[in-house]
């Protein structure tokens, strides 16, 4: 007599079951009368096509996989959603989480490569849902529920990289061009996402009221991260923020853009920011000493009229950051000295 040995898997690990030998495995179900043949003859022969009844496990991973989700347990996350993509490998839910918890907790260097990664998956995961997912109601679900965490991802990267460039401006005495270059990148990257996953939705799901809402708020969160990255780096950045100002414009005719910060031109060139230490003090300087006058007024007048030029036609050279950063640095060490802060500041608009 033979050992009751799995045919699907070869595993002995079967355990009998409401009337039926379950392998414990792969999940492959015996009746008695084919399990007894097996112990007496050996194999059983199998002909046509064996339906394997994983449902029962399955449903089993999805509850350990969404627990581990809400948790925010990375490992077990993608423990459980590499295994229902084992078993169900068109399931929109474990291709699309497989990835974002991949890209959780990663180095800075490879917030460009992840970013990506996360942004060419929407695509598959929409097609997913879309073709997966029969009802509408629980389409739209899904639907929100991908943008919810991809709005997450997004502001995960883009914060984790502006927040590093402004410690390397603060700290540097000079920020180098393939710094500033990498967190263009970077930036840029985490803001695609959301220009994408709004584009997606408007090509699959456009004709869903529901969603509409979604697009837009999609694409508002990329044109806010595209302009404030503006205030920090304006070159090498890719992508037109207009482009995407005018698709929300023809949703939502009522939408104001963001308002571009503007000024201390030479201030951000020499310090590689709008927003740090010695460009809020000269900021304030400005607004509560320049702008409080006739005289300087006019002065920032002219210099803003003189310095947008000035910095194009030099400001990636060297002589002209080393020239200044000598004069501005004499500056706001005495006007700092004199009382003025340098600790995160909003403009005043002088010009009211």
């Amino acid at each position: 007599m033979n050992q009751l040995k799995c045919e699907m898997c070869g595993s002995t690990d079967l355990l009998k079951q409401d009337g039926m030998f379950v392998c414990q495995v792969c999940g492959t179900k015996y009746s008695v009368e084919e399990a007894k043949k097996m112990m007496i003859e050996g194999t059983v022969e199998v002909t046509g096509t064996v339906k394997v009844d994983s449902s029962d496990e399955l449903k089993k991973l999805y509850i350990l996989a969404r627990r581990a989700k809400n948790d925010d347990d990375e490992n077990s996350a993608i423990k459980y959603y590499d295994k229902i993509l084992e078993m169900d490998p068109e399931s929109w839910e474990a291709n699309f989480y497989v990835v974002y918890f991949r890209g959780q907790h990663i180095p800075i260097q490879d917030i460009t490569t992840k970013a990506n990664a996360f942004k060419n998956c929407l695509a598959s995961t929409l097609t997913l849902i879309q073709k997966d997912v029969p009802d509408k109601g629980n389409q739209i679900v899904a639907i929100k529920e991908v943008a919810e965490y991809s709005t997450k991802k997004s502001e995960l990267y883009f914060s984790s990289a502006i927040n590093h460039f402004v410690y390397d401006v603060k700290f540097s005495q000079q920020l180098d061009k393939d710094i500033r270059q990498s967190t263009a990148n970077q930036c840029c990257a985490a803001r695609d996402i959301m220009y994408t996953l709004g584009d997606i939705i408007e090509l699959q799901f456009g004709d869903y009221e529901e969603l509409k809402s979604s697009m837009i708020t999609a694409w508002q969160k990329g044109v806010e991260q595209h302009n404030k990255l503006l205030q920090y780096i304006s070159q090498g950045l890719s992508g037109d923020i207009n482009l995407y100002i005018a698709k929300i414009k023809k949703y939502d005719s009522h939408y104001s853009e963001p308002t571009k910060k503007k000024g201390c031109y030479v201030a951000t060139c020499v310090y590689g920011s709008y927003d740090c230490p010695e460009v809020w003090t000269l900021r304030r300087y400005r607004d509560n000493k320049l702008g409080a006058s006739h005289g300087g007024r006019a002065f920032i007048r002219l210099y803003y009229a003189i310095s947008p030029t000035l910095v194009k036609w030099f400001g990636n050279t060297n002589w002209f950051k080393k020239m200044w950063r000598g004069v501005l640095d004499k500056k706001v060490k005495k006007l700092q000295a004199q009382g003025y802060e340098s600790t995160p500041y909003d403009d005043i608009d002088w010009r009211k």
